[in-house]
């Protein structure tokens, strides 16, 4: 089994970062302890698709990087590595983009999301982009990965690719590509901003007060935590009555999700409680959980040596692995390498 998953490079990391994505990655790593492997990637090939401050993509990496080890990716144990750094993602990209077909192109909804009403403004690279995403899964034998609602399109239209390459320039009995299959991770937590419960927690956000970051020391936690909007009423005794009470929702989902509990359980502990109780509370927790985080990332982020060499590492055992499919790949199109 070899699981192969990407997250684009993106700055300011917060709590919503890591209870959304990051940590069903460490628990993908830790399943996978035995009889498999996860690639875990850095997509910063992907981020150019889009207008971007190239100083700004690059300490994003690094600090994506820190992030990832601080939170419990091991680069011992996983295959971490960025785009940039394994050339064989550019090139089986333009070899697959003689396969794909526009009418799939022209079917991907996040294209039009991304564009906007702008579509002759926007970048080839965003038109070409889930090609990009086929390669990444595609280079590798990957067996399975992980997707959200949101990406399932994209893990389709990989397997088109691969099935019609396969199709076109191989035989049944010794396909190119191996199809991919779609994994469901556990439901990842859904955090929202600590001024307003209907929107998610953002790096974007204008006030520093909505987010947590993994750079957030116990004093500032705490200070967030206790001024976090909420309503005047008590927690109610079972999730139901969270319903139109989006901050109080969003405060014990984080509760629940920190700790491992359901959402009824803290209610089962905390209900008939005002804020004044549970915030302390929740606080406390949030401290036990981000501060060990938070220093392994801040240490980390003051290694560029270590930071440069778990991505070198990294990256030549991601460039071991693709170069057999990319030869193969190069082969059954028949052109000449020498």
């Amino acid at each position: 089994m070899r699981i192969v998953s990407g997250i684009q490079p993106t700055g300011n990391l917060h709590l919503g970062n890591y209870l959304g994505a990051i940590r069903n990655w460490v628990r993908m790593q830790d399943e996978l302890a035995e009889g498999g492997e996860c690639l875990f990637f850095l997509a910063d090939l992907h981020a150019i698709s889009m207008l971007h401050e190239p100083a700004a993509l690059h300490r994003a990496t690094l600090e994506m990087v820190a992030a990832l080890v601080a939170c419990g990716i091991d680069p011992d144990r996983s295959v971490l590595f960025n785009q940039a750094q394994v050339p064989a993602h550019a090139e089986l990209q333009w070899l697959l983009n003689g396969t794909a077909r526009m009418g799939w192109l022209n079917r991907m909804t996040q294209f039009k999301d991304k564009s906007g009403k702008n579509r002759e403004g926007a970048s080839a690279a965003l038109f070409t982009y889930p090609v990009l995403q086929a390669a990444d899964v595609l280079l590798y034998q990957t067996t399975h990965v992980p997707v959200g609602e949101d990406q399932k399109q994209h893990l389709e239209l990989a397997r088109d690719v691969a099935q019609k390459f396969n199709n076109d320039f191989a035989s049944e009995d010794a396909p190119v590509f191996t199809l991919p299959e779609p994994i469901t991770p556990p439901e990842a937590a859904r955090i929202m901003s600590l001024r307003d419960g209907s929107r998610k927690m953002s790096k974007s956000d204008p006030s520093d007060m909505a987010r947590i970051n993994l750079t957030d020391d116990a004093d500032t936690i705490v200070k967030k935590i206790k001024k976090a909007k909420t309503d005047p009423e008590p927690l109610p005794s079972e999730a139901a009555g969270l319903a139109e009470r989006p901050e109080a929702q969003n405060l014990v989902a984080i509760y629940g999700a920190l700790s491992g509990e359901t959402v009824d359980a803290v209610l089962a502990r905390f209900g008939g409680q005002g804020f004044g109780a549970f915030k302390p509370a929740l606080a406390e927790l949030m401290v036990e959980a981000i501060a060990p985080i938070t220093a392994r990332f801040r240490g980390l982020l003051e290694d560029r040596e270590a930071l440069d060499a778990i991505l070198a590492r990294g990256a030549a055992r991601a460039r071991e692995r693709a170069a057999p499919t990319l030869e193969a790949a190069y082969r059954a199109l028949g052109l000449v390498r020498g």
